[in-house]
């Protein structure tokens, strides 16, 4: 049965530093597997560990995956990361309310919660060599996506707030989160 997984990434490098995703590097992929209900730091030497994982989740989520997370992870794939099922979160709410919010906004004004840093520090972290710190951070960002998900699924919407107050975007997500009974496994990996 396949199930759906949460990531986060943070990278080596800023867009200060270079021009395309894919010369950012990764330091750290933070993962949530619902599968096995478990969470999953995995650091650059590793990431060949993930590919099994993306490639057999019912669908990769995260917050801005599709257009960041996802070609930084590509030179580390050797398929193709176009082929796996996505939903990002940022995608949904972009086309819904026609602006692109922060995960800290949409966590901020749904949960009551807040980000525990910003992307420069997570790097700041690797080059220092404080890879605990990195670890924390980055588990941190993919627990609130998860948790921004989850409250969609359970209650429909989720909020961002406005000079008006807090409103609503609707969140259809449920099934998102089902398992998937078929072997619908994508063949990303070229032989």
């Amino acid at each position: 049965m396949r199930a759906p997984v949460v990531i986060d990434l943070e990278t080596k490098k800023t867009f200060r530093e270079v021009k395309d995703n894919k010369d950012l590097g990764i330091s750290m992929l933070g993962l949530y597997n619902y599968a096995d209900g478990r969470e999953y730091t995995i650091e650059e030497s590793e990431l060949g560990s993930v590919a099994p994982l993306l490639e057999n989740a019912s669908y990769v989520i995260g917050f801005n995956i599709r257009s960041f997370d996802l070609p930084v992870f590509q030179p580390y794939y050797p398929g193709k990361v176009t082929d796996f099922q996505v939903f990002d979160l940022l995608d949904y709410v972009k086309d819904q309310i026609g602006k692109r919010p922060s995960l800290n906004d949409l966590v901020w004004a749904t949960l009551n919660k807040a980000k525990s840093g910003h992307g420069l520090m997570a790097i700041e972290y690797y080059r220092k060599g404080e890879m605990d710190k990195l670890k924390r951070y980055c588990l941190d960002d993919v627990m609130l996506s998860k948790e921004l998900f989850e409250y969609g699924v359970r209650h429909d919407e989720v909020f961002y707030l406005t000079e008006r107050g807090k409103t609503s975007i609707p969140a259809h997500w449920k099934k998102y989160l089902e398992k998937s009974q078929g072997n619908d496994t994508p063949l990303t990996l070229p032989f």
